[in-house]
C-alpha cells in the first residue's frame, strides 16, 4: 500500500498474485489532479522490485493498457511493477480542443508545452520523467535504479523520447507502433505547432528520429513492434523506417519487427506484450 496521504486509492483488485490499483494525486507539474494505475507484482511482498512505465496513445487513459493488454501475468513472471499514467491533464479548468481527438484532452504528446493556453498544465514530459518516478519511489517498493519505459503510438513516441533523453533514469526502452518521426507526420506537426510553436529546433528535442542521432547508446537495445496492416502506417503517421535509418546511422541497436496482418489496436499489443515484458525484464533484472 502507498505510504503517502497525497495519493488517493480509488479501487484495487487482486491480480496474478499481486494487485492492480488505480490512484490519483495533485500534480505540481500539471497543476491538476492526475491519475495512474499500478500493478504490484507478488515479488514486492519480499522487497523492492524494478519498475516499468507504460505510456498510452491518443484518446486513452490510465485504464486502457491496464485492462486490455494482458500484461500483468508477464510482469509477475518478470517481477516488474507496471505504472501507467493518464495521457493528458483533465478537469474543468484545463484547456481542451473539443473538436479534435488528436490534440488537447487525451493527447498530451508527452511534451512540455510552451504555448498558451497549454503551457500551464500540459507538462507531460516533466510529469513522466520527474514527478511520477519520484512519487512512485516515495510510495511503492521499487528499485529507482532499475526503471524502464515503453508505450504505444503517441505513447511509443513518448517512451522513445523520454528514454533517449534520460538514459540515467530509464535503462530499457520499447514501443508498439510509435509515432517515430513526429516532425514529419501530420499528427506530430499538429501537436508540436500547437504545444511548442513554430521553433523546429524545439520540435527536434521531442522527435526520436532526431534525438537518436545524439543520444544513441550501444549497450541499450530498443525493441519496436509494428503491424503491417496498421492503417496509420499506410497514412504516413508512424514512419518507423525513418527511425530505423536514424538508428543505423547513429549505431543505436534496434530490433524493428514488422508483424504481418496486425493493426494498431490492443489485440496487436496483447499478442506481443510478453516479448516486451521479457525484453525489459532481461535488462532490469540483470
Amino acid at each position: 500500500m502507498p505510504s503517502s496521504s497525497l495519493l488517493t486509492l480509488h479501487n484495487q483488485h487482486a491480480c496474478f498474485g499481486g494487485t492492480v490499483g488505480y490512484y490519483s494525486h495533485f500534480s505540481s507539474q500539471c497543476q491538476c489532479e492526475m491519475r495512474f494505475s499500478v500493478f504490484i507484482p507478488p515479488q514486492a511482498q519480499n522487497g523492492p522490485v524494478p519498475v516499468l512505465y507504460y505510456l498510452s496513445g491518443l484518446t486513452c487513459t490510465e485504464e486502457n493498457f491496464t485492462a486490455k493488454a494482458g500484461a500483468q501475468g508477464y510482469a509477475a513472471e518478470q517481477g516488474l511493477m507496471l505504472v501507467a499514467p493518464d495521457t493528458s491533464p483533465r478537469g474543468e479548468a484545463i484547456p481542451d480542443e473539443a473538436d479534435a481527438w488528436d490534440f488537447g484532452l487525451g493527447a498530451g504528446f508527452y511534451v512540455n508545452a510552451t504555448q498558451p493556453p497549454w503551457s500551464r498544465h500540459y507538462r507531460m514530459y516533466s510529469y513522466v520523467v520527474v514527478e511520477l518516478p519520484e512519487l512512485i519511489a516515495a510510495n511503492f517498493a521499487v528499485q529507482p535504479d532499475r526503471q524502464g519505459i515503453f508505450g504505444h503510438s503517441m505513447g511509443g513516441h513518448g517512451a522513445l523520447v523520454c528514454g533517449l533523453r534520460n538514459p540515467h533514469l530509464f535503462k530499457s526502452i520499447s514501443a508498439f507502433a510509435p509515432i517515430a518521426a513526429p516532425s514529419q507526420c501530420p499528427w506530430g506537426q499538429k501537436a508540436f505547432s500547437g504545444y511548442l510553436g513554430e521553433d523546429k529546433t524545439l520540435w527536434n528535442t521531442y522527435d526520436a528520429s532526431h534525438l537518436v542521432k545524439t543520444h544513441a547508446q550501444a549497450n541499450r537495445p530498443i525493441l519496436i513492434d509494428q503491424g503491417n496492416a496498421d492503417p496509420f502506417l499506410a497514412e504516413g503517421q508512424l514512419l518507423p523506417e525513418v527511425f530505423e535509418a536514424a538508428c543505423q546511422e547513429a549505431g543505436q541497436p534496434l530490433t524493428l519487427r514488422m508483424q504481418p496482418g496486425y493493426d494498431h489496436g490492443y489485440y496487436f499489443i496483447a499478442t506481443f506484450v510478453a516479448d516486451h515484458l521479457r525484453h525489459h525484464g532481461a535488462i532490469l533484472n540483470a
